[in-house]
């Protein structure tokens, strides 16, 4: 054996290839950007700080991780980005040095019905297979394990265009393991009649209950009135049994009302169709309100809420079905697992076994296969989709996260700092976008937008290591070391809201008092059976407002003055301004720009490539017709007040000649939780996730519930906007309303009049009320992680 021998030698020193250990970013102008330029460390674990709306996510997903997808996605045939998203290249001048991003953002997995833990982790593909070699008896392949798979029978004649066409008879069957009666649902919804319509009534009288269902001029009613099936002026309990039937179920049938050709069908149909077919948050509140008390959901009877079919949940391996793995504890399922010796599946158990053990390595053990994947709080949607990234052997990649610690308790946030640690000493860039104290302590460095939200921020200004970033003069580094203190006095309640006998999820039999009139947190591990005790357990008609971290539904039409309501008063006021109608100055309705159909922009399809939007050329983006924009009210038109800030627009509606008291007090609220700088027209595509949550909380501040009940409202909130939100709950709490939080923030909990604590653990280990009381008794006591923890915050 020999060896070539070298006939040059390389000068000594580090490899060309070395050298690019920088991410550079030079002119980044995304959304509130001020030409940003900013070196990254490669191989380096750096945390973006700043006040919520200062630029992070412009900055590090829309800039950073969105170019790199860009330029992935690039590599692809034009064939197959035709069938890929396509994405705009950043307002940026220069990006160097980028590697492969991976995003694990805060997106809550889609709430389709079907969708479950199992599926979104494809740990349920791997349970299929599992049981379609293992299980006994043998019912068919993995489909036949699969509730999201109808069995199908077909047979008949089939042409075959090759040489001489011919008819060949064909048959066709596949098993699928879909429940018939819920179709793989597990939930049947059942609609309460009494709610629909008054059976002493006939529809000429007005028997509809349904909102917005009048009978003396609505098409739909008088569709009902004189389809012919029934007596219009006959009480709906008169009804013959046939005439039920056609009113309640009857299948879609033309008729002709007064001369014009309608659709009829069954009531049953119409309202599924017309309400349960649509996503409930995006309903109107009194249409929402009709479909929660109209419609009810139970557990389907023919599999039990399993979703599966009876031949599926025959088939078992050592007396465990399928549909009794799903319903474990993860930790519980991955200890069966470890239990099954069976070398013909040998691969097939050990990715199973890797897969469940990263679910209890990441602190979801807790959770089961079964569980709809729309019910996953934000910081778990996060977590689930950081498992696949947990065992890979990829390096030198760039992964992204949107606030890993979200929904973490503080005892957990040491396990989640480990796993960031571990990805980057595997050679990957980690970036953080972070505003917990405990999370920026881990980084190698630390880049701090500000100074300012808005328009006030976009601009770096702080580089450097987590030491130097605390004797710096930023806003992050003047508040890095804030730790509140336990109030020297605590409200004393008014009254109480009592749960007995709480069962859902978790929950073992809990009875607690929740106390009123004062400020109460609720908290305890991930996974302890807090929202399952605040959300599922409330006693019905307890006068609660829920402000919960759903996202909003909007487009990129939809603006803060949209939102809220905030649009409404004031179009109204323009219109009594100028003696017109109110919709000219809406930019969806009659007053839009007919070029741009009211967007400000023309959007041109570039087919696979990232479609180009202009600005407008006749409304110049104001996104109104000319003409309207000559109506003013107060000295300004309607583009210009919505171009204001909400601080500003809340001069401007308080005073003077445009004081409008019914806008003014919208826009108090945006203030009171810290949204002053948002503009009232900007998209609500455009706005992070804590500055959405807090638009929701002020739209909700305005209703007259007496219990406001709040999931984790420092969830994107800096360190600086922790003290304001604190006054905002004791302003709330002041003002008669009883505050209930679901929070893991010290801050938030130190500054409670009463705590209720959940644990000991997560899952069947959790569900039991472990402490009740003061902040002070619970530091002093100290018998709880929250307790040690709390301790250890406030110094005690």
């Amino acid at each position: 054996m020999s060896s070539a021998k070298r006939t040059g030698t390389r000068a000594p020193g580090a490899h060309a290839a070395d050298g690019h250990d920088l991410i550079r970013v030079h002119g980044a102008r995304e959304n509130n950007l001020k030409d940003v330029s900013v070196e990254i460390p490669k191989r380096r674990l750096t945390v973006f700080t700043g006040v919520s709306g200062s630029g992070k996510s412009s900055l590090v997903f829309n800039t950073i991780a969105a170019e790199s997808q860009r330029l992935i996605n690039e590599t692809y045939s034009a064939f197959v980005q035709g069938f890929m998203l396509t994405l705009a290249r950043p307002e940026v001048d220069v990006l160097d040095g980028l590697t492969t991003a991976i995003i694990v953002d805060q997106q809550r997995m889609g709430a389709d019905p079907r969708s479950t833990v199992g599926t979104a982790t494809d740990v349920n593909a791997m349970l299929r297979i599992l049981f379609s070699r293992l299980g006994d008896p043998h019912i068919g392949p993995p489909s036949a394990y699969s509730f999201n798979t109808a069995s199908v029978r077909a047979s008949g004649a089939i042409t075959v265009e090759r040489g001489n066409k011919k008819a060949v008879k064909a048959t066709f069957q596949r098993t699928g393991g879909m429940c018939t009666h819920c179709e793989g649902r597990g939930t049947v919804s059942d609609i309460d009649l009494t709610q629909l319509y008054d059976d002493t009534k006939s529809l000429a009288e007005g028997a509809f209950t349904i909102p917005g269902w009048k009978s003396d001029s609505q098409w739909t009613v008088q569709v009902y009135a004189q389809s012919g099936f029934v007596d219009p002026d006959r009480p709906i309990r008169e009804y013959t049994e046939r005439q039920l039937r056609d009113f309640l179920y009857g299948d879609p049938v033309k008729v002709k009302v007064n001369g014009v050709n309608l659709t009829y069908e069954g009531l049953i149909p119409k309202i599924q169709k017309s309400f349960l077919s649509k996503d409930k948050e995006a309903m109107q509140p009194h249409i929402r309100a009709f479909v929660e008390r109209a419609v009810t959901f139970t557990t389907c009877p023919e599999c039990d809420g399993t979703r599966l079919s009876e031949g599926a949940r025959s088939s078992r391996i050592r007396k465990t079905s399928i549909a009794d793995a799903c319903a474990m504890e993860i930790r519980d399922l991955a200890q069966w697992v470890r239990e099954l010796d069976e070398p013909s599946v040998a691969p097939l158990l050990t990715a199973l076994r890797d897969t469940l053990d990263s679910f209890v390595e990441i602190g979801l053990g807790y959770l089961s296969l079964d569980r709809p994947a729309g019910t996953l709080s934000g910081g778990e949607a996060q977590r689930v989709k950081m498992i696949r990234h947990l065992g890979s052997s990829l390096t030198d990649t760039t992964y992204v996260f949107d606030e890993p610690t979200v929904g973490l308790h503080p005892h957990d946030i040491q396990r989640m700092n480990d796993l960031l640690l571990r990805l980057r000493d595997k050679g990957n860039t980690v970036l953080v976008v972070e505003h917990k104290p405990e999370a920026i302590a881990i980084a190698d460095h630390v880049v701090d937008l500000g100074p300012g939200a808005g328009t006030e921020g976009g601009a770096v200004c702080f580089e450097g290591t987590v030491e130097e970033l605390r004797a710096a003069d930023t806003v992050t580094g003047r508040h890095l070391d804030d730790r509140a203190s336990l109030k020297e006095t605590v409200r004393a309640a008014t009254g109480a809201l009592e749960i007995r006998g709480a069962r859902t999820h978790n929950l073992q039999d809990v009875d607690v008092d929740v106390p009123l009139g004062v400020l109460c947190v609720v908290t305890g591990v991930a996974g302890s059976g807090k929202s399952s005790l605040v959300h599922g357990s409330l006693p019905a008609g307890a006068d609660v407002v829920s402000v919960d971290q759903s996202p909003i539904k909007g487009s990129r039409r939809s603006n803060p003055a949209t939102y809220t309501g905030l649009l409404e008063p004031i179009r109204k006021a323009f219109a009594k301004a100028n003696g017109v109608k109110p919709a000219l100055f809406s930019a969806n309705s009659e007053g839009a720009c007919p070029t741009c159909n009211g967007a400000g922009v023309v959007y041109t399809d570039l087919a696979m490539m990232a479609g180009v939007a202009t600005p407008c050329e006749d409304c110049e983006g104001k996104r109104f017709q000319p003409a309207v924009l000559e109506y003013r009210f107060g000295g300004r038109d309607i583009s210009e007040v919505l171009a204001m800030s909400v601080a500003r627009a809340e001069e401007f509606f308080g005073a003077g000649e445009a004081r409008l008291p019914a806008a003014h007090r919208i826009l108090g609220r945006l203030a009171d939780v810290g949204l002053g700088y948002l503009t009232l027209g900007q998209p609500l595509t455009t706005l992070s996730g804590g500055e959405r949550q807090r638009l929701k909380l002020a739209t909700h501040m305005g209703d007259k519930g007496g219990v406001y009940v709040l999931d984790e409202p420092t969830s994107g909130l800096h360190l600086a906007d922790v003290e304001q939100l604190l006054g905002l709950l004791d302003r709330l709490v002041d003002a008669g309303k009883s505050v209930v939080v679901v929070e893991h923030h010290q801050a938030v909990m130190a500054h409670a009049d009463w705590i209720i604590d959940l644990g000991p653990g997560a899952g069947h280990d959790g569900g039991r009320v472990v402490f009740e009381g003061t902040p002070a008794d619970l530091v002093a006591g100290r018998s709880t992680l929250t307790g040690q923890h709390l301790a250890a915050y406030v110094g005690a």
